[in-house]
Formats: structure tokens, sequence, C-alpha cells
């Protein structure tokens, strides 16, 4: 690789959620939603297209814009919000995206020469008959779609939403029952087969505890089909498992939650190793390497959602284990610790007493002010932004995975800023039972600050977890590990 890739995996203040991973050529594309920070709600800009070489997944490229919200004929003024997309490669050898446009309960189609766009409006999915699919009575309610396209030529669309939409934006005629299938024309976007209730929400053939939510998205690999989606949970995302593209599906497990829930100890939101929010996402495939591509929230809010990845391990049965989020996902291995590290790169984060709701839901600002959040400003004096983290008080820790040690890190410093006076415990260990070292801060400014402090050599991998103990609060931008005394 050409640098260490790290989470979020795109440069620091985009926000791609929703990301389907595809190869296309000898480049991993991704096609996803697009946030704005400090935006009123999700999705609210046009979609973008970011690339990287699969020899190099360190190395992403920003190909443009794929897609405008006004270029729907039906969104001229360009209101409505462009949700999760996905994208198939037609017979003709063209790209289709596919997008659930806003709560309208339709499903728009786009079509480009290339996979980086632009892509032109091509139609609406819709009935041999010309009507929309969505607006007659019986429909289920079209949402976040997954397409596949078989190795026989059929061309599967997968849909579906957890929640009813209130009637008087669908109507009252539509259907809320789980996730759905139906195949579309050669033409990519005539309906072919009347719609399928494939994963039904509750009842017989749900998977009970991991209901489907939304986030339909399919894969096949070996010959099976591999159906991604959020549960009810909504903080992770799972996966069915079935010989046909359109029935017999058996829940498969959790694939990554995005506050490491089900594994490591952490039991529910409540006892978590991060603050959970919705996600969206899929696996990718490089040669025997898998991939699960998920998404996080910041800002504390669901609309400033950043895009993550993180290896998978898949078992003999062709099953997968649940991955543990990490700031080093694509890296495949842990990063080198000499060197700088951005602290908005950690992948657990929480207060003292531990993680107590999520970024979302009414009052949330209010409810989590004494909680640490990832958040961005201005660089002043440039024309440029960051990140960092925000508003760690006594208790609040961070943690970063994972690191390489060789056993030469002798000195530790961290870029802070805020009115905090206290020490900056460093340790190995989640449980902050292992320290290597003790930064000690006092102060008072609106700059940030170097503190430094020498370091108790470690030679492995490790995890690194920052605690704030002490008076006032602090923000974190970075930290680095050199060798040397501290001065």
């Amino acid at each position: 690789m050409s640098r260490q890739a790290v989470n979020p995996y795109l440069p620091q203040c985009e926000y791609i959620p929703d990301a389907e991973p595809y190869v296309f050529g000898d480049r991993v594309y991704i096609y996803g939603s697009h946030d704005k920070f400090n935006a009123p709600m999700f999705c609210v800009r046009d979609y973008v297209c970011w690339s990287a070489p699969v020899s190099d997944l360190s190395d992403w490229r920003y190909d443009g814009v794929l897609y405008r919200k006004n270029q729907d004929p039906k969104n001229r003024l360009g209101l409505r919000l462009l949700f999760a997309p996905d994208v198939a490669v037609g017979a003709d050898g063209r790209y289709y995206l596919y997008y659930a446009f806003d709560f309208m309960g339709i499903m728009g189609v786009a079509v480009s020469d290339k996979p980086s766009g632009p892509f032109e409006f091509y139609g609406h999915v819709h009935y041999p008959n010309g009507k929309i699919w969505g607006r007659c009575k019986g429909d289920s309610f079209p949402f976040d779609p997954g397409v596949l396209v078989d190795d026989d030529g059929k061309v599967y669309l997968y849909s579906g939403f957890y929640t009813p939409v209130p009637a008087i934006v669908t109507g009252g005629r539509r259907k809320f029952e789980g996730g759905y299938v139906l195949e579309l024309e050669e033409d990519m976007v005539t309906i072919k087969t009347p719609e399928k209730l494939l994963f039904p929400k509750e009842g017989e053939g749900s998977f009970p505890g991991h209901e489907f939510f939304e986030a339909s998205s399919i894969r096949k690999y070996d010959g099976r089909y591999y159906f991604i989606y959020s549960s009810r949970l909504n903080h992770e995302l799972c996966y069915a498992v079935s010989d046909k593209p359109d029935s017999g599906f058996a829940y498969g497990g959790t694939l990554v939650s995005n506050a490491d829930i089900g594994i490591n100890g952490y039991r529910d939101e409540e006892h978590a190793a991060n603050y959970a929010g919705n996600t969206h996402g899929s696996i990718l495939r490089l040669d025997d390497r898998f991939y699960i591509f998920y998404h996080r929230q910041t800002n504390r809010s669901s609309y400033a959602r950043q895009a993550c990845a993180e290896r998978l391990e898949r078992r003999a049965d062709g099953g997968f284990n649940q991955a543990e989020m990490t700031s080093c996902g694509l890296n495949d291995g842990p990063l080198t610790a000499l060197g700088v590290h951005e602290a908005y790169t950690a992948c657990n984060l929480w207060a003292k007493g531990g993680v107590t709701g999520r970024y979302d839901g009414s009052g949330v600002k209010s409810r989590l002010r004494n909680h640490p959040f990832i958040t961005e400003e201005k660089v002043r004096g440039k024309d440029s932004r960051h990140q960092f983290i925000a508003n760690m008080r006594d208790g609040a820790t961070a943690g970063f995975k994972y690191y390489e040690f060789d056993g030469t890190e002798s000195r530790i410093a961290a870029e802070i800023r805020g009115k905090g006076t206290g020490k900056l415990s460093v340790w190995l260990d989640a449980a902050c039972s292992n320290r290597i070292a003790t930064i000690h801060i006092d102060h008072d400014a609106g700059e940030f600050s170097t503190f430094e402090a020498e370091t108790t050599p470690a030679k492995g991998t490790y995890p690194l977890y920052f605690t704030f103990e002490g008076s006032g609060s602090i923000d974190f931008l970075r930290f680095s590990l050199t060798q040397g005394e501290a001065k």
C-alpha cells in the first residue's frame, strides 16, 4: 500500500454512508448516499463516486459526481433526497444505478457507460402496463434497492422497509411486511414477476432477534446467495444464505455492529463499545479476502455518517464470523505504532459510566451533553477542515485498534485543547488495566497544544485506549508515538 489504511477509509470530513462496494476492472468502487456535516436530515447531497485500486485500498480517489438529485424528472427542484443506491451491470454492458427516492415510495434507475459515471436518468421501476411500482394498491414500499444480475442473466431486485411510513405520504395503500424480491426484464427497469415477501419482519420465516429492517443487499459467492441487511436492532448488519436467489434463505449471523454489540462481552446498547446508530453496507470479495463495508455516526447525529470497512473471517462452512470495529480495517493488519495518528480514527468511544444511548432520536444532544463525540471544524488560517474528538470529560475514553509495537516506542504526545486539568491515561486494553503512560494536562486555551510523556515499552499487537481523568473538558486532535525521551 502507498500508505497505511485507516477507518474511516475516505478522507476526513467526507460523509458517505450506505456504501455498496464492487470491483469493476482493476478498481474497487463504492456507491453510497451522501451526507453533509450539520445537516438537518440524512442524504441531502448528490451521489458522488470514490474508487481505489484493488491492489491498494488505502489510495481512494474522488471520481466526481455520479448523479444529481434534480436529474430525476420527479425532482426537478432537487428538494427530494437520494437514499441508499445500488449498481448492477446489465446484459448490454452498461451500469445501472438504482435509488430509493426519498420517502416517495418509488424506485429510480439511471444508466452510464462507465462505473464512475456520470449517470443519466433512465426510468422508474414499473409494471409492463407502465404503472410505477409502489404507486399501486397492494404494492410494498420500494426502499433500499439491492440488485443482482445472476449468471443466467436473470435480474433480481430486493427491497423493503420495516417501519410503516405515514399514510399522508404513501396514500395508505403500501405494505410494510419486510423484505421483498421481484424479477426485472432484461431492460433492467420493467417488472417481470410479481414481488414476493422473502424476509418477513415478524412471524414464520423471520429471524428472531435479528428480523429484517432495511438495507437490502445481495451477493453471490461460490454458487450461494448471501443477503445482507440491517436488522431491527439497527446497529448491525446481518446476513442470510440460500442456494436460490428468491427462496430458502436461512439466517447466517451478524457481520458487524457499529457498537461492537455481540462480541467481546458487549451485550446491548447500554453496554457497548461505541455509540450505536443505523448502518448499511455489504460484502466485498478480493480473491480469497472478504470485507464488510458499513458506516458509523459522528457529531451526535445520524446525519453525518462515515464509511468504514473491516476484514471478515470466512468459516469452512461458508459463513462469516462477526467482525470487530477497528481503526485499521482495510490495512489487512495492525497499524505501525510509531508515527502520527488522528483521533478521529477512534473506533471505540464512551463516557464515564459507559455508553447510554445512540446518536439518533429526540433530544440527543441534550441527553448526551456530557458525552464525547467526533466532530469537525475549519482549520484556523487554512482553507481546509479537520475532525477531532470533542467534549472528553472525566472518565471519557477513546479506543484505537490495533497497533504493532516493536518495543522502541518510548514517548507519546497528544494534541489537546479546552479547559481541562488532569491526566490522560494511556492503556493497552479496553479494561483500562494495563497503563503504559500518563500524560499530565493543564490547559485553558482555544488552540491545540502538545502534551507528552514517557511510555512503558511494549512489543506485539495491542489497542490503545485514552482516558481523561480530571476536571473540565478537553478536545483530542491526534497523538504520536516516537523514539527518544520525553521533552
